[in-house]
Parts: structure tokens; C-alpha cells; sequence
């Protein structure tokens, strides 16, 4: 397409640039975007950054440096050439820092937390409880403390602070992660896009967070990267390359960025919602028909890229639909198409500039000023000139006057008397005073809240008249609580997604207690109950985080420990007023204090309590007691039912086994009676011969060991009607034995070898 006007050759060199460069991936357009949407922002902020580091240095002025003393008034002022014989004083009473942590001091007394809270019929309460341990278990870990300090100390003194999430391994030999709360001590180095309409910035397609590196840094942290002379070479012709460049420095981006993909999202009948053509969509169309219902979705996905401005050094897709850069703002303006952001110094400039100017004056003033003298009629000091001389600078124990009569009547004429001292001006005072009053107006705080004396006296109206001055910069506070509900707003969005396996999670609950709970995304249900059986108490619980959704909603006062304090003085009155409350609520009170042993005394002295006044969910002494006896009786009774199981299952054995043998002894007789039988027509060599017949065939088959080693292990049987347990020389003839007896035969001697 031709071209003629060459607009459309110019709008190209200012998207890309003139000499377009090559990224790493080769992905040309997408590293042009980046330096564009950088330089974009730069010229943005620039002209507000440039007064809010003008607040900076104002608001750090001392009379060291002597910043806030315009340039300009200094020449004027201070020496020349030189020669300070001449100079004016240039005094700075900072007033400013005071006010500043009026504010700032306030917000560490009062912090904002995030608390969680279900938001639809899927969600569980006591998930959300276990979140917020786990939200106060990353501030503790991360000294979020710190971040919000920093962010609301940049807020206050020039309009804008951030703060950032990251996430990182829990050690260097797993592949767990964990959220971290990040500080971002230069605000100046954040870049977020300008168009956003969210005081946090929520809304933000882009932002950036820059550091300036040694080049022997880069080049030992970026091995592979392009070389730095190389990127010179790239940089002739293009400005916004170059700038990444400085003579000793490169600059090194941390660059999120949005992406969207189009897709089609289905309604079915049950309500269940699925992406078309993924594993849930086919499952649901394949269960329940066709969607009733489809619209095109726009898919977001935050990119994080960190780059030279040439390179692509890193880039990795963030877990979280947030870019996890917050910003917390101060006062935000914009006027004529231009941002400008500004904080508590801002306004405050000139009426300190006026109280610094007024207070030199006054000092000049009384330095230049001759010293009072001496006044005496002529004559007077004859002879004493030089005591009187140096009656300013030495303490002379007495002076001394000559007397003069010559008034003609004889009267001795006064002493000398010292004229009274120059004065400061009345107008110079009340100039700085109005200077004063000045700075007050303009951070909208007065005496009350700077903590100077009024004409109030009772707590209730001290109250009142500090939170007049805190109406005037309330907003600082307001904006600080959002930032932080959405910090926690994105780690409730993160816990999933990075607590993604089973793992052991601890949490810290208000009061600073740790504790550990289980966490399995796997479940179907948010909260997993497994109780023991046998008594049905709850032994643990599992909880799955993804299940459901969450909100969250801020809270803005003291601490746990402030709290806690004022608990105790509350309690105190009360139980001074009425001192028959402390066997209601005496181990409450007890257990608020801090002292050495304060937590055993109030346990002792729960136990004197009337059960009947104890909350729900206590116990007195007495039933614990009983259910702790309950519990040990139904242990016994337990364990007494296992042994009664065992012994019928043995009773039961031993009638197998006697049954057994009363079966071999009924075989013997009946053995017994035919060979006697038939002795009468046997030769004692055949009644031998049957009888070491049945004796091998018992030995050949193993019956006799086996039934030996049966017998020997057989209980005794007391019920058995007194017969006496078996011997080797009873057994019946199937068991190897002999009989007892035999009647009316006497067999000879076996021969040798045999029996």
C-alpha cells in the first residue's frame, strides 16, 4: 500500500522506533509495545514526580542540608566568595516531619487488616477462618509490616507508595511455594499504567517496577543475555532504547502485562457453567445434552517478563488474575489531560519557607543589636573607667561612682542605671506565629491533635478533639485499607493456586497463636471431618481452599496487644466498682495480664468457680472430672469385652478338642472289645503281630507325633467328670499307644529291636 503522506511510515517509527530491534524470541511487536507503554508512563508521571521528589527533599530538609531554602535565597544569604563576615542566618525548624507522622504513627497505632469472609453457598466459614490464618501467617513471615510502613510513609509525605506480592520456594529442597508480601522502598521506580480509574490500581493492563544495576552485575546475573555492546549498537537511532542505557548503569524492567484470548463459554440445565472443547464441557454435554446457553468470554492471563529492554531475560505466566503491584495513593488529580499526585508536604511548603524565613529574621535581628549600656551623669565614673568598661564581659563584685551635688540643692544625684534591652518587633512575632498557624491550616491539623494542652479536661471531650484533626486526613487511612484489602484479596486468589498439593500449612490466629491444619485440594467437600469411631469425637480436619468463593471485607483498629490492654483497664474499673464480680469473671482478668504466672493463676483460679457462671463450651472442675471417669470406664468396659470375646473363642477350642478325644476313646474301647473278642482263638504271636502292625502303619502315616504334640499343648478339663488327662500309655491304638490294660492276656516280651 502506498504511502505518499508518509503517516503511516511515522506512526510505525513511533510505535517500534527507527531502527527496530530483535528480541530474543523474535517476538519484534511485543518488545516495541514494552518500551512504548514505559515511555508513555514516564511522560505521564513526569511532571508530577518531578514535585513529589521536590517533596521529598523538602520534607527531609535540615539544617544540614538546607533544603528548604529555595537556591535562589541561599546566594543571597550565605557567604560570597568566601567571606561569611556579611552572611544573613538561613535557620530551619522542620515543623513538617511532626505532622507527617501525626499521620503515619496513627496508622501503625490503628492498622488495616483484611479479614475473609464466604461469598457464595460452596464457601465454608471455617475455611475462611483458616484463610485468614494463613493471610497473617504470610504477613508475619514477610514483615508485611514493613511494606505497609513504607507505602503509607511514601503516601503521606508526596502522594503515592506500593506495594507488591511475590511468591518464592519454601526452601532450596522442595518445590512448595509460599506468598510473600514485598516492599517497594522506591516509589519513583513503579510504573503503573495511567489509565486506570482504581485508586489500587486493580484495573491495570501494565505495569512496571525498574532498578538501575552495575553493568558487572548484569553481565554475572545475565550470562546469556546480549552483550552490553551490543546493545549500544542497537540503541544508535533509537531513543527509546538508549535510555536503558547509561554510562555505568543498564536498567533492568519487571514488565506484567495483560493477555486475553476469546472463548466460549456454556450454560447447562443443572447451572454448571464449562469453556467449549475443554474436559469439563465434553463430560457435561455428554451428561446433560446440549448448553442452553453460550456467550464469548474475553480470557485474561497476567504475563511477567523481565527484560533489558532488548531481551527477554524471563518470562513466566503469574498465577494469580491480578497484576500484583498495589498502589496506595494520596491526593490524585488530573488536570488538563495530565496526572498530578501529591501528599501532606505539598501544601505545606511555603507557610514552613515563611516560619524558616521569619525565625532568621527575628535571630538577625537580636544578634545585630548593640548591647544595652550603662547611663550615668558626667563625672560619675572618673577614676573607675575601666571596671566600668568592662562591666558587660566581667563580674566585678562591686562597682563604684564618684558623687555629684552640683544640682544646687545639696542632693546626691542617682545612681547609673543600664537602659533596657532591644525588643524583637510585634509584627515579626506575630508573622511567625501566623506562620505557624499556617502549617497547622494547611495539613489540617491543630493543637489538639499535635498533643498540646486545652481547656478540656475529661477523657470524653480530649477524645472528641483529636478526632476533629483526624477528619482532616482521614483519607490517608481510607486509602491505605484499601490497598490493603486488596493485597489480601489477591493472596485469597493466590492460596489456591499455590497451595496446590497436600501439604501441612501453619496459620496464626488473632491472638498470635500458631497452629498447623491440613490442607488437601483433592477433596470434593471444603471441610473434612474424620472422627474416631468408637467415641465419635472429631479427631482432625481437612481443608480445601478452592472450594467456594471468598471476599474480603477491612477492619481498621489497635492491635491484639492494644486491645488486650484496654481489656484489662475496662475490667479493672469494673471490678473496682464492684468487687463481687471476681467470682464471676476473676480468671478473665487474671488471664489479660502480663506478669510471670498470670496464666497459671487464672487456671487455678477457674477452678473455685461456680460451674454454673462458666460460658458455653467450658467445663467446671467437677465435670471434667467425671468425664475424664466416664471416659476410663468405658475403656474398661471395652477392654473387659475383649477378654470375654477371648476366652469363649478358647472355650470353644477346648470343646473341639475334648469333643475329639472322647472320639478316639469311644474307637480304643471298641478296639479293645473286638481283640478281646477274639483272644480266645488268637496265639500270643498274633495278638503281638497286629498289635506292632497298627503301631508301624501309625508311625508311617505321622498320626502319633501329631497327636502326641496335640495332646501335650490340650488344656486341661476340669468338667471333664474327673478323668484324668490322657498319658502316652492310654492312647488309643490310632494313636500310637498302648492300651492300659488287656484284659486276660499277658503277651511275652517283645523281642530285641522291637517296642
Amino acid at each position: 500500500m502506498a504511502d505518499p503522506t508518509g503517516i503511516n511510515a511515522a506512526g510505525k517509527v513511533a510505535n517500534i522506533g527507527s531502527n527496530p530491534t530483535k528480541s530474543a524470541g523474535g517476538d519484534d511487536n511485543k518488545m516495541a509495545i514494552m518500551r512504548h507503554r514505559l515511555e508513555m508512563a514516564q511522560s505521564a508521571y513526569s511532571d508530577s514526580r518531578e514535585d513529589e521528589l521536590d517533596d521529598l527533599r523538602f520534607m527531609a530538609g535540615s539544617p544540614d542540608n538546607q533544603w528548604q531554602w529555595p537556591a535562589d535565597v541561599l546566594a543571597t544569604r550565605g557567604s560570597v566568595q568566601g567571606q561569611t563576615i556579611n552572611a544573613r542566618p538561613c535557620l530551619t525548624i522542620n515543623k513538617l516531619p511532626q505532622h507527617v507522622r501525626q499521620v503515619t504513627n496513627e496508622q501503625r497505632q490503628n492498622r488495616p487488616s483484611g479479614k475473609v469472609i464466604p461469598a457464595d453457598d460452596n464457601a465454608d466459614v471455617q475455611v475462611a477462618e483458616v484463610m485468614n490464618g494463613v493471610v497473617r501467617h504470610i504477613e508475619y513471615m514477610s514483615d508485611a509490616d514493613v511494606a505497609y510502613d513504607t507505602a503509607c510513609d511514601n503516601q503521606v509525605t508526596y502522594g503515592e507508595g506500593y506495594i507488591r506480592l511475590l511468591t518464592e520456594y519454601c526452601n532450596d529442597e522442595t518445590f512448595d511455594q509460599d506468598i510473600r508480601i514485598g516492599r517497594v522502598r522506591n516509589s519513583f521506580s513503579v510504573y503503573m499504567d495511567p489509565t486506570i480509574q482504581d485508586p489500587c490500581g486493580a484495573d491495570a493492563q501494565w505495569c512496571f517496577v525498574t532498578e538501575d544495576i552495575l553493568k558487572t552485575e548484569y553481565e554475572r546475573m545475565f550470562p546469556d543475555a546480549t552483550p552490553i555492546s551490543t546493545l549500544y549498537n542497537q540503541g544508535v537511532g533509537d531513543q527509546g532504547l538508549s535510555s536503558w542505557l547509561q554510562e555505568d548503569t543498564i536498567r533492568i524492567a519487571e514488565y506484567f502485562y495483560c493477555e486475553y484470548e476469546k472463548a466460549t463459554l456454556h450454560l447447562y440445565m443443572d447451572g454448571q457453567t464449562a469453556f467449549s472443547k475443554t474436559p469439563k464441557d465434553r463430560a457435561l454435554m455428554a451428561q446433560l445434552g446440549a448448553p442452553i446457553r453460550t456467550r464469548q468470554v474475553d480470557r485474561k492471563k497476567v504475563m511477567w517478563m523481565k527484560t533489558n529492554g532488548f531481551d527477554v531475560l524471563e518470562e513466566r505466566e503469574w498465577p494469580g488474575k491480578w497484576i500484583p503491584v498495589v498502589r496506595v495513593i494520596g491526593n490524585e488529580w488530573e488536570v488538563d489531560g495530565r496526572l498530578h499526585i501529591s501528599g501532606l508536604v505539598r501544601n505545606a511548603k511555603d507557610a514552613q519557607r515563611m516560619y524558616n524565613y521569619w525565625t532568621s529574621q527575628e535571630a538577625e535581628m537580636l544578634a545585630l543589636a548593640p548591647k544595652a549600656p550603662f547611663i550615668g551623669y558626667g563625672g560619675q565614673f572618673e577614676g573607675y573607667e575601666q571596671q566600668w568598661k568592662t562591666a558587660n564581659t566581667t563580674n566585678w563584685p562591686y562597682l563604684e561612682v564618684n558623687p555629684d551635688v552640683t544640682d544646687g540643692a545639696g542632693n546626691t544625684l542617682p545612681l547609673p542605671q543600664r537602659a533596657p534591652p532591644p525588643l524583637p518587633q510585634t509584627g515579626l512575632i506575630q508573622a511567625k506565629m501566623g506562620a505557624a498557624d499556617d502549617i497547622k491550616g494547611t495539613t489540617g491539623q491543630y493543637d489538639a491533635s499535635l498533643g498540646m494542652q486545652g481547656n478540656e479536661r475529661s477523657a470524653k471531650a480530649i477524645t472528641a478533639r483529636e478526632k476533629q484533626g483526624d477528619v482532616g486526613t482521614y483519607h490517608y487511612v481510607d486509602n491505605l485499607a484499601r490497598a490493603v484489602r486488596h493485597i489480601t484479596r489477591q493472596i485469597v486468589d493466590l492460596i489456591p493456586k499455590i497451595y496446590d498439593t497436600q501439604r501441612i500449612a501453619r496459620i496464626i490466629g488473632v491472638d498470635g497463636e500458631v497452629d498447623m491444619v491440613k490442607m488437601n485440594p483433592m477433596q470434593q467437600e471444603p471441610v473434612k471431618e474424620i472422627k474416631d469411631p468408637i467415641t465419635g469425637a472429631t479427631i482432625e480436619k481437612i481443608y480445601n481452599p478452592s472450594v467456594g468463593l471468598y471476599d474480603v471485607m477491612v477492619t481498621t483498629g489497635p492491635g491484639y496487644m492494644t486491645k488486650r490492654q484496654e481489656a484489662l483497664d475496662a475490667m479493672s474499673q469494673i471490678l473496682q466498682g464492684n468487687p463481687q464480680l471476681w467470682t464471676v469473671a476473676g480468671d478473665l482478668f487474671i488471664k489479660n495480664m502480663d506478669w510471670p504466672g498470670a496464666q497459671e493463676m487464672a487456671a487455678r483460679f477457674k477452678k473455685i468457680l461456680d460451674p454454673k457462671v462458666l460460658a458455653d463450651g467450658d467445663q467446671s472442675p467437677e465435670m471434667a472430672a467425671a468425664q475424664q471417669q466416664i471416659e476410663a470406664m468405658t475403656q474398661e468396659l471395652n477392654r473387659v469385652t475383649q477378654i470375654m470375646e477371648s476366652i469363649q473363642d478358647s472355650a470353644e477350642q477346648q470343646k473341639v478338642a475334648t469333643d475329639r478325644y472322647r472320639a478316639e476313646i469311644d474307637a480304643y474301647n471298641a478296639e479293645t472289645k473286638r481283640i478281646a473278642a477274639m483272644q480266645a482263638g488268637m496265639t500270643p504271636e498274633q495278638v503281638q503281630e497286629i498289635v506292632m502292625h497298627t503301631l508301624a502303619s501309625a508311625m508311617d502315616t505321622g498320626d502319633i507325633i501329631g497327636d502326641v504334640e496335640g495332646l501335650r499343648e490340650m488344656p486341661e478339663e476340669p468338667e471333664m467328670g474327673g478323668m484324668p488327662p490322657p498319658q502316652m500309655g492310654g492312647m488309643p491304638p490310632q494313636m500310637g499307644g498302648m492300651p492300659p490294660e488287656m484284659p486276660e492276656m499277658a503277651p511275652e516280651q517283645p523281642p530285641e529291636g522291637m517296642m
